[in-house]
């Protein structure tokens, strides 16, 4: 049985073609029938369909006729993006082979290379594909030419296919059949499975997927997660075909789900090791670490009675999506909310995004953050994660940002742009490698506070679309960091506090007062919008007041009189000015968080 079993990935760059060619196996092994007309099948979501995106893994078993024999392939379809990488990491670690898919009209990227390097960590057989070879703009030579130079691939090993059209698709799972090797075979030895994905269900619970990589696994066996040491009754096990498909147990070699019970999606991360309760393994599978998130932005509802709504829907995406950290958090300006932990920029967006979508909810969301380390002159020192708890300047002796390494490809003509924009951000180059005649990779590090901003958009405009980026984390670093504070009307809005480097603050600063000026409208007295560091005021905006001529009903006369009406105007004004609110819509702190 082992001998016919195959475990494979495919990897790509965003948008080279990976969930479309899911589909053609799909419809090749029978799962899918092509005139269903299903596009994406295993992107589930909807926000995967229109964003053309893979957030979550969507393991599926298929059985392949390869001369005269039949293949079981299980296929496990991994995020492309980079703040999934864990993910990914854990995918290629269930396997013994991948898929490396480049897109012929745009060559190699920079998460095709961070794919590939990562599936040689795991030693994996890596299989070469040339996919969208349909494309009038494909240039099939050029990608050929990249994966030889570059990833040392023979021309023999690469495959041509289009995934559009079905072309070289049914050569692309022969070569699978040939080439990964079928896994060991351990049926005898402790159990030992690896956790790469799991799922709420509501009547069922946690829905663990595994690979069994040692021994077998029966329902009604009591099973131990060894990270956390919780142990579990076993009900169900089965495979994907690609729905859940009961089966009566698991074996070494196998990727398939367990169903114990598990009321809480914390309890299964990925990675983890599954074992038998008694007599299990001493030892975990290798590789697991806590998903710790990267960056930081606070939620609101934009009306304050929306916040149990809101409670609610915190906790029923945490059932799916166990890398959102959250804890309550208030803001005088903008009331009850959440201080929320995610692992880049696209995560945040996904999480809004679903919040109002599959919620109904208004949110208000603050400008994002990273962790940053402060220490204190008394000697000690903490991480803080919240612009409202970085120290005053008195009590601190110096403060440290996580910076992350940044790769960019990027054509030739754009390399004087994109160096012009990595060097604005701080960014120190450690490497240049060209890729192939016309494609420059680079490699900066910087804070992970410039790239999370708005750093990918602004790459895209001065490359017109073509420069792709990929980062890792790399350490933390001393930076000269400040609280900048922003003030409406004398009272300090807490929600639009940032931590910004000492020497981009006032730049920032002006751009915050100018953006808040054009944004809260004229109320019936004079508004001030400053911002400060530590106290000191190094930008001021002034809204001036709606106007109302009181002197209208005076046709003739003493000027006198006209004094007298215009000097009450004035008082009434100060007096309005000292118990008025101000109120800052919505789009205000949206508008802040855009850099101009």
């Amino acid at each position: 049985m082992h001998r016919k079993i195959r475990n494979f990935c495919i990897i790509a760059h965003i948008d080279h073609g990976k969930s479309t060619l899911a589909d053609r196996f799909l419809e090749i092994t029978g799962v899918l029938s092509p005139e269903s007309g299903a596009q994406q099948f295993l992107d589930s979501m909807d926000i995967e369909r229109e964003r053309g995106i893979t957030i979550k893994s969507h393991p599926v078993t298929l059985q392949y006729e390869c001369g005269g024999e039949s293949y079981t392939l299980n296929l496990l379809d991994t995020p492309g993006h980079v703040d999934f990488n864990y993910e990914v990491s854990r995918s290629l670690a269930a396997c013994e082979g991948a898929l490396l898919l480049v897109d012929a009209s745009q060559g190699i990227e920079a998460q095709t290379l961070s794919n590939y390097y990562m599936a040689m960590e795991h030693d994996l057989t890596v299989i070469p594909v040339v996919n969208k070879i349909d494309l009038p703009q494909a240039d099939v030579e050029g990608a050929i030419s990249q994966i030889i130079d570059d990833l040392g691939f023979k021309r023999e090993e690469i495959v041509l296919a289009s995934a559009k059209t079905g072309a070289g698709v049914r050569d692309v799972l022969d070569r699978v059949v040939e080439k990964v090797p079928p896994p060991a075979e351990n049926d005898d030895a402790p159990l030992r499975c690896l956790v790469f994905d799991s799922q709420f269900d509501t009547y069922r619970g946690v829905i663990v997927f595994v690979r069994v990589f040692e021994g077998k696994l029966t329902p009604e066996e009591r099973i131990r997660l060894m990270s956390s040491g919780m142990g579990y009754k076993v009900e169900e096990t089965g495979i994907f075909r690609p729905r859940m498909t009961k089966n009566e147990k698991l074996v070494s070699g196998q990727v398939g789900y367990i169903i114990a019970g598990i009321k809480e999606i914390r309890q299964t991360r990925v990675g983890d090791t599954v074992t038998h309760a008694a007599g299990g393994a001493k030892e975990p599978l290798p590789g697991y670490r806590e998903v710790k998130p990267m960056v930081f932005s606070s939620i609101y509802p934009s009306f304050a009675d929306d916040y149990e709504a809101l409670t609610g829907a915190m906790e029923k995406l945490r059932l799916n999506d166990s890398s959102l950290v959250y804890e309550p958090d208030s803001s005088q300006a903008l009331g009850f909310g959440y201080r929320c932990g995610f692992l880049g920029l696209l995560h945040l967006e996904v999480v809004q995004e679903r919040l109002e979508r599959e919620f109904g909810l208004s949110l208000v969301v603050t400008a994002p953050s990273t962790k940053i380390r402060v220490a204190y002159k008394n000697g000690t020192s903490e991480i803080v994660n919240n612009p409202m708890l970085f120290p005053d300047l008195g009590a601190l002796e110096y403060s440290e940002e996580p910076y992350v390494r940044v790769t960019i490809v990027t054509p030739e003509e754009y390399i004087g742009n994109v160096m012009k924009l990595a060097i604005s951000r701080y960014g120190t180059q450690v490497a240049m490698n060209y890729i192939g005649e016309q494609r420059i990779e680079v490699e900066y590090e910087m804070p992970l506070a410039e790239v999370i901003y708005d750093f990918h958009d602004r790459l895209k405009s001065v490359s017109r679309g073509y420069a792709s980026l990929d980062y890792e984390y790399a350490d933390y670093r001393r930076g000269e960091l400040v609280r900048l504070d922003i003030l409406v009307g004398g009272k300090k809005v807490d929600a639009l506090s940032q931590i910004v480097r000492k020497e981009r603050s006032y730049e920032r600063a002006r751009e915050i007062v100018r953006t808040l000026k054009s944004e809260i409208p004229k109320h019936l007295f004079k508004i001030a919008v400053q911002a400060s560091i530590g106290g000191q005021i190094i930008a001021r905006e002034t809204i001036g007041a709606v106007g109302k001529n009181v002197t209208a009903k005076c046709y003739g006369g003493d000027i006198t009189r006209k004094r007298k009406l215009i000097e009450r105007q004035k008082e009434g004004k100060k007096r309005m000015k000292r118990v008025g609110n101000v109120d800052i819509p919505q789009a205000a702190f949206m508008a802040v968080l855009k850099r101009e």
